[in-house]
């Protein structure tokens, strides 16, 4: 897609597609792509992997944390009893999915980083009303990556103003629009991911109760199996069914940006 180009006081400055623009230029890239360290060296993604990696955990953290939250107001207080209502990452990480996978999928080619934390704890047998309390709590995650990347998308253009008025920070702008695009992308992608309707991903949940009764217990049951089928979901190149929606909220978020600068 054609990019936007906005007028900065910078005389050198990074355009977040990769190309450097001369001049007072600076665009936010419209395109979108999961890999953007494909041919990047090993210090490149390292360093990619230091800035990407803190917003991973905080998006992935206040996903778990809203779920949590709901279900308190709900009826349910299992997560809070177990510390788990906190923005400390410490009680929320799990060390394979929000350390070791991100940073392996970093190091290999294509460079793209994804994870996942500990689920928080939830009881449906303690919610007022089961059926709501159960949708509502199972989309409390997906509002929140939604939300998440629309406030990345106000704070990219706000980088785009500091820039702006402080272009002696050009390089300090550059990381700051980079990881506020990683923000965005990262956030759609949780939300996206989450909403498919394969048990347990969140989704599941809200196609369960839209089920006849006997199919919906049928249905459930493949959760069994449903780490198994997510992976070879992706495997076979499932992740593509997601482009399409994924690359169009992308556009629409830094069009958002665009619009503010």
């Amino acid at each position: 897609m054609q990019a936007k180009k906005i007028d900065t006081t910078s005389a050198d400055v990074n355009g977040l597609d990769g190309q450097v623009w001369t001049g007072r230029k600076v665009r936010i890239a419209d395109g979108f792509s999961l890999t953007p360290l494909a041919g990047a060296n090993t210090f490149g993604r390292m360093e990619q992997l230091l800035t990407s990696l803190p917003v991973l955990i905080f998006s992935i953290v206040l996903h778990e944390v809203a779920h949590g939250w709901v279900a308190r107001m709900e009826g349910d207080p299992t997560a809070a009893q177990l510390g788990r209502l906190t923005l400390n990452p410490i009680p929320h990480l799990d060390p394979i999915g929000s350390i070791l996978v991100p940073a392996i999928l970093m190091l290999m080619p294509g460079g793209f980083i994804f994870g996942w934390a500990k689920p928080v704890p939830v009881n449906p047998r303690n919610f007022k009303h089961y059926r709501r309390g159960d949708i509502l709590v199972s989309l409390a995650g997906v509002a929140v990556n939604f939300a998440l990347a629309i406030t990345f998308a106000l704070l990219l253009a706000g980088a785009v103003w500091g820039a702006r008025i402080f272009p002696q920070g050009g390089a300090t702008w550059q990381l700051v629009m980079e990881m506020m695009r990683f923000g965005i992308m990262i956030n759609l992608v949780l939300a996206l991911f989450n909403l498919l309707p394969i048990p347990p991903l969140d989704g599941s949940h809200v196609l369960y109760h839209l089920l006849p009764p006997r199919i919906g217990m049928r249905y459930r049951e493949l959760g069994r199996y449903g780490m198994l089928i997510v992976f070879a979901f992706l495997f076979l190149g499932g992740f593509r069914i997601l482009f399409i929606p994924l690359d169009f909220l992308y556009g629409a978020a830094l069009s958002l940006a665009n619009l503010l600068v």
